[in-house]
């Protein structure tokens, strides 16, 4: 960005429009005090009479006007004591829709401008407040669906995936320099660090960029949720299921066979982690026109599902075309036995499926370990050990690292003269730089804030 914007003041409503109890209103740059000044009529607040970061009831009016806006509280937060670096103003108005809008537009008369998406984000990690995983855990803190989700956006935010892929990055580094004393003495009977240690060495870099990028796909899941399709014969127990996972009655549950038509959905936390549960149409061949269309739509939410609950009613026999139905799907499958309350006294589930009754609420609990096990095993695994990768643009960077130092590894191995080989480390270092933003051209920075809500 040109460093001449970021002269300019930025103003928004932080808070969602609507009517509410208070609303919240932004203002960053270097007028924002000044113009506080004019709507206050209180010199204070641009010098150091105004105790920082402590809210003061004022009277905030229409420039060049004696009517008065609202009764607010003033926030001053000076630079670089701020959330963006600047000097900053939070004016903290009664809600609804008119208040806070008319606040925005008294601002921008006194020069202001209307902030983009994430702006103010953006502004901080330019002014070195924060990196850029520490910048898009903001967005997924205020996008978490579930617990887990909001304890990893906070520990993002926190730099835990910021330190390790800078510790990362001194690894690359530190390899460089393995390299370098080994070129400046190749003549030497035992040169600092012989190239098969550095091979070791590089091959330990590598797996550790492999951990990091084993998370990828269970942080972006933690993010959407876990498309979790329930599908099965008619009548065999789905939407019995769904409403019991979900808590209410969603689905319509009746004994005719065929009863959902179209696919149902809602959002769910199991155990901490967010599932997007779809209810479909009963698999059949003998379906009229309308239940055809409700099929058609089940398989292609089979297509694409992450995880699939096959309900078999306890008590049915196996067909062999359900068998191969279940086979040829192309996601994680769980086998739910469904109305377990009726099974036979001789009858037990295979390994692999679980027994449920929602009656009587037996096997739920299972099922809802089974789940957060099968679709957030990487997450489940490493605990807090391995911070969680939750972006493609981090997850694309971090393969491209790994690569490029594997690669490395590979030359120095095949007696790639050692000069040649360090190319691989340079695009590896490179890498792990732009996830950190330490280099970040202006489409990545515009990729990365433009999905931030306005006044964030």
């Amino acid at each position: 960005m040109d460093s001449g914007v970021l002269l300019d003041t930025i103003v928004a409503q932080a808070t969602p429009p609507g009517f509410g109890a208070i609303a919240l209103v932004r203002l960053s740059g270097s007028r924002a005090l000044r113009i506080a000044v004019e709507l206050t009529a209180d010199s204070s607040i641009a010098t150091a009479a105004l105790a920082e970061r402590t809210s003061h009831l004022r009277t905030l009016r229409r420039p060049g006007s004696s009517e008065a806006l609202d009764r607010a509280l003033v926030t001053v937060y000076r630079a670089p004591a701020s959330y963006t670096g600047e000097d900053m103003v939070e004016f903290s108005t009664h809600g609804g829709h008119a208040i806070p809008r008319n606040v925005v537009a008294a601002c921008i008369a006194l020069g202001a401008r209307e902030a983009r998406p994430g702006e103010f984000t953006e502004r901080a990690y330019l002014n070195g407040k924060l990196d850029l995983t520490q910048a898009e855990a903001v967005a997924d803190l205020v996008a978490a669906r579930s617990a887990k989700g909001r304890a990893v956006a906070l520990h993002q935010l926190e730099r835990g995936l910021g330190a390790r892929i800078a510790a990362l990055r001194e690894a690359v580094i530190g390899l460089a320099a393995l390299l370098v004393q080994h070129i400046d003495f190749p003549e030497e009977d035992d040169a600092p660090t012989p190239l098969a240690a550095i091979v070791e060495t590089a091959a330990n870099v590598g797996r550790d960029v492999g951990l990091l990028l084993a998370t990828a796909p269970s942080g972006e899941l933690l993010r959407e949720g876990a498309v979790t399709v329930l599908a099965g014969r008619p009548n065999s127990g789905k939407s019995s299921l769904f409403n019991a996972l979900v808590g209410q009655e969603r689905a319509i549950v009746t004994d005719v066979p065929g009863t959902t038509r179209d696919a149902i959905e809602a959002v769910v936390e199991v155990d901490g982690f967010p599932f997007r549960l779809v209810d479909t149409a009963g698999l059949r061949g003998d379906a009229g026109t309308v239940e055809r269309l409700g099929i058609e739509v089940a398989r292609r939410y089979l297509a694409g599902a992450d995880v699939v609950l096959y309900c078999r009613e306890a008590g049915r026999a196996r067909g062999r075309r359900e068998e191969e139905f279940v086979a040829s799907l192309g996601s994680p499958v769980i086998v739910v036995r469904t109305k377990w309350d009726l099974a036979g006294t001789g009858e037990s589930p295979r390994d692999g499926e679980v027994a449920v009754s929602v009656e009587s609420g037996e096997g739920l609990a299972e099922l809802r370990s089974m789940l957060r096990g099968l679709v957030f095993r990487g997450i489940v695994e490493n605990r807090d050990e391995v911070p969680v990768v939750t972006s493609r643009r981090q997850a694309e960077l971090l393969r491209v690292a790994r690569t490029e130092v594997e690669a490395f590894a590979e030359a120095l191995s095949a007696d790639i003269p050692p000069e040649v080989a360090s190319a691989h480390l340079k695009s590896a270092e490179s890498a792990l730089e732009e996830i950190l933003g330490v280099i970040a051209p202006d489409e990545v920075l515009d990729r990365v804030f433009r999905d931030f809500c306005i006044g964030k």
